[in-house]
């Protein structure tokens, strides 16, 4: 959790830092060029600023410790700020998809130069440089935070690209401006879903995995000399936190205290093993 922490402050401080710079040069160049594309990709970069400060109150609400009124931890509020930058970008893809409609309906063309060029290329390369290390850091700690902020930055590294292959054709059509917001609009839509999809189906609840499953039914075999018939198994999410309940039978003749022993026993070892805290339902044999 620790790791996780350090390395989601590290990517979010130098997330905002870089993305403030790369905003005011993609909003300069913008307003020289009148282009809807740029401009509107420059508060997409500056929307990384504000979701890498959600990231950062995300990290630090769900670091806290449980206590007497959360007793399952704060680790759900990292998949709350996820849900709030997949709503943060669903809102720029619509002010770009407005936009673009907009210009495009009253004949309006962009006047692209060399700063546009340079900007844009330079945007491309930081973009995707910082996604790289967002989603190094989310898969090396398991963070669908950091992962999901990757993923915003790579969106803009790709409309970033997109304009830039858009500057080349506005000199030969007017429109070129206009349907390049319409193109970032639908990718930006689309990473949105991605985003949310996951994120809210982690806030509902999901059936734990089969992988998952058999590891702890290959697990328990292992270390218990008893049958094992398990079932009824269901995870409940808290970020780093897991709780697990599920229902074992045992020979019905078994006296309580032994069979409290082994339901003991099994939540020790997927605790230790598999770091995932159990509740176990005891039956008794058909």
């Amino acid at each position: 959790m620790k790791r996780k922490t350090s390395i989601g402050y590290i990517e979010a401080i130098i997330s905002i830092f870089l993305n403030i710079i790369l905003f005011g040069l993609k909003y300069w160049v913008g307003i020289m060029s009148s282009s809807v594309a740029i401009i509107a990709d420059a508060w997409h970069t500056l929307s990384d600023s504000f979701s890498s400060i959600i990231l950062l109150i995300g990290f630090k609400i769900s670091n806290k410790p449980a206590d007497k009124e959360h007793p399952f931890g704060h680790g759900r509020a990292e998949i709350i700020a996820t849900v709030i930058i997949g709503i943060i970008l669903a809102i720029v893809g619509g002010n770009f998809l407005i936009e673009s409609i907009r210009k495009f309906c009253s004949h309006q063309a962009a006047s692209f130069g060399k700063p546009a060029i340079i900007i844009t290329a330079i945007s491309v390369v930081v973009k995707e440089l910082m996604a790289r290390f967002a989603i190094w850091g989310g898969k090396k700690t398991g963070s669908k935070l950091l992962i999901a902020d990757g993923w915003h930055h790579r969106t803009d590294s790709f409309s970033s690209l997109v304009i830039l292959f858009g500057i080349f054709l506005g000199k030969f059509y007017w429109w070129a401006d206009s349907a390049l917001g319409l193109i970032m609009s639908i990718l930006i839509f689309h990473t949105s879903f991605e985003i949310l999809k996951g994120s809210v189906s982690s806030l509902i609840g999901e059936k734990p995995d089969k992988e998952l499953m058999d590891t702890i039914v290959e697990l328990l075999k292992s270390r218990i000399n008893l049958p094992i018939h398990l079932h009824h198994l269901h995870i409940h999410n808290y970020g780093d936190h897991k709780e697990i309940t599920f229902h074992i039978e045992l020979p019905p003749k078994m006296k309580l205290k032994e069979a409290h022993k082994i339901a003991d026993e099994m939540e020790s070892l997927i605790r230790s093993e598999l770091k995932i805290e159990s509740t176990i339902h005891i039956e008794p044999l058909k």
